[in-house]
């Protein structure tokens, strides 16, 4: 079977977020099921210079954008055994950064009109086209408006996959004609059209043959009014064309026993697991203290990731519980002053480290006892399953895909990888943390929950065979 994963970010060529570790690590895994894995992205001016002169030039060509027919190159090369190509145009893509544009939309209706549009010429012809997020969510429209005429293209079959719902591309109607050539026969509720505007992701969810999302328990919340964004009529009407997989991590790179970033390397041990806790208190600034539950957090300092209840209840818990807490990110201004300011007050206690660096970051994993995650919403989430690589006991809101990967720590039957709260609610929040802090303290439950947390398989390749099932079901379909 021939796949081909269009996306606007890839790891490691650029990233902005967990989409890029999707597209770097499920291919992977869909290859050791003999599948024949390629992936299409563009040639950002970000990209490092190492990959960019490993890049070789494939072809060149136009793409038909309205009247328009701007330039567009083809540039590969092969990472990891996966061929990847980039789409070059410097006037869309040469610019620092990834999104935020105010020409966006023409941005990346270029991209998705380029992707079909040098299939035949780059002589790989996908039995699935598989597009994630809004940035390619035009392609299946595309392809049925465009190209299912033409032989190549016809028994193409098409995947949706929808990462975060918050983001959907939502752009001006004359973008469609203009830009796309697109009549009107598209544009109705029942098509791409949204209150009058353009939106990319619901032409994705409408146009495809099967539609997924990174969680099981995401699938579920988008069809409701509260996650939906607008959306969930839409998606609830899918029925078994609608899939929730969670996200898996590559557990090569992030390995405990192998990973080089971190102070002390272990598989299961528990005192070397401590030794990186000794050198990531040294390395903060924060006493020395194994005896002290150390939590952290590793994540974008924005809304959804629940930092109000953070924010809301830190000060009590900081100056009352023997605990020390760290957290590592960047993004909202308010957000990274308001942590700098709480590390300030309680220097023995608190680390803010406003920036984003990987190396910290396993660290963070390696040496920390508990990570926080007490998300509004999170469609599924990677920093959980890291954590529980690293055996840093996740506390999570019971949200998306938290909700699907992290089960709550029964001290009877001694099941269960971590510790959640159901409402979004602070205090409910620092409940749970204390309940925490105390099962810290009896090293005979610890020990077990570390042991749940650490033999779990968050791999890719269950998730992988979800796919393929897939895959292979809606392929058969175009044949019968």
């Amino acid at each position: 079977m021939n796949i081909l994963f269009a996306a606007a970010e890839v790891h490691p060529f650029i990233k902005t977020g967990g989409l890029a570790d999707v597209i770097g690590a499920l291919p992977q895994a869909l290859k050791k099921s003999g599948a024949d894995v390629r992936v299409i992205l563009p040639k950002y001016k970000s990209i490092p210079d190492e990959y960019k002169e490993a890049m070789e030039p494939v072809i060149t060509t136009d793409v038909p954008l309205g009247w328009r027919r701007p330039y567009c190159g083809i540039e590969m090369l092969v990472h990891d055994g996966i061929p990847v190509y980039f789409v070059d145009n410097e006037y869309y893509f040469g610019r620092d950064g990834v999104y935020g544009y105010m020409d966006d939309g023409e941005r990346f209706a270029f991209f998705n009109r380029a992707v079909l549009e040098v299939l035949p010429q780059i002589e790989f012809k996908p039995d699935v086209l598989h597009s994630h997020d809004w940035h390619a969510g035009m392609i299946p429209l595309l392809l049925e408006a465009h190209y299912a005429h033409d032989p190549f293209y016809s028994e193409i079959r098409t995947v949706f996959t929808i990462h975060n719902l918050l983001y959907q591309g939502v752009f001006p109607h004359e973008l469609f004609s203009d830009l796309l050539e697109l009549d009107d026969r598209y544009f109705t509720v029942d098509g791409a059209e949204y209150y009058s505007n353009v939106n990319f992701l619901k032409a994705g969810v409408v146009f495809a043959d099967h539609v997924t999302t990174v969680s099981p328990t995401y699938a579920q919340e988008v069809q409701t009014s509260y996650y939906g964004y607008g959306l969930d009529g839409l998606l609830s009407s899918l029925g078994e064309r609608f899939s929730g997989i969670v996200n898996g991590i590559d557990t090569k790179s992030y390995n405990p026993a192998a990973d080089n970033k971190i102070a002390v390397k272990y598989r299961t041990s528990l005192s070397k697991k401590i030794e990186n806790k000794i050198e990531l208190q040294k390395e903060l600034g924060l006493p020395v203290r194994p005896d002290a539950p150390l939590m952290v957090m590793v994540t974008r300092l924005v809304d959804s990731k629940g930092l109000d209840l953070v924010c809301r209840v830190l000060d009590e818990l900081l100056y009352y519980d023997d605990i020390q807490f760290a957290v590592l990110g960047t993004g909202d201004p308010a957000y990274e002053h308001w942590f700098r300011e709480a590390a300030n007050r309680y220097p023995l206690k608190m680390s803010a480290q406003i920036t984003f660096n990987d190396g910290l970051s396993r660290r963070f994993y390696a040496g920390s006892d508990l990570f926080l995650m007490p998300s509004r919403f999170e469609p599924c989430g990677i920093s959980q399953l890291l954590a529980l690589r690293y055996g840093s006991v996740p506390l999570v809101r019971e949200t998306g895909g938290l909700n699907d990967t992290v089960q709550a720590y029964n001290e009877f039957s001694g099941e269960g990888n971590g510790f959640s709260f159901t409402s979004f609610n602070a205090h409910d929040m620092m409940n749970t943390i204390r309940r925490a802090e105390a099962l810290y303290r009896q090293p005979e439950h610890w020990k077990k929950i570390v042991k749940n947390a650490m033999s779990g398989d968050y791999s890719w390749n269950v998730s992988a065979e979800e796919y393929m099932d897939i895959y292979r079901r809606i392929t058969l379909e175009s044949v019968k």
